[in-house]
């Protein structure tokens, strides 16, 4: 998933490995994420984001991978185009029998 908040991508991986390399020197990983946090300038909410993340692309924690997340997004995005293309055709094709029928009334009305 792209980085899309105020923090650029060196210091996403910069805090996230900071909490790896020194978890075990807290009592746990969320009193880690909170240090680190508040060293980096950040809320502990987008450092535990980023830590639960990465777990998950490394295979550590279960759940989507950045990789497949970005995949179901473009998948998302190609059936709403195609449903949006399959509206548009069904009513050109209904406008385009409504025309046809038409013509059909004024050539059996003048023949």
């Amino acid at each position: 998933m792209p980085n899309r908040g105020k923090y650029p991508p060196e210091i996403r991986e910069r805090a996230v490995r900071l909490v790896f390399e020194h978890q075990h020197e807290y009592p746990s990983q969320w009193a880690a994420i909170r240090s680190i946090a508040e060293k980096s300038g950040m809320t502990t909410e987008t450092l535990r984001k980023w830590v639960r993340q990465t777990e998950r692309d490394e295979g550590t924690r279960p759940g989507i991978t950045t990789e497949e997340h970005e995949r179901l997004r473009n998948l998302e995005r190609e059936v709403k185009e195609l449903r949006r293309a399959n509206e548009i055709l069904k009513a050109a094709s209904a406008c385009v029998s409504r025309m046809r029928g038409r013509e059909r009334c004024r050539r059996s009305l003048f023949a």
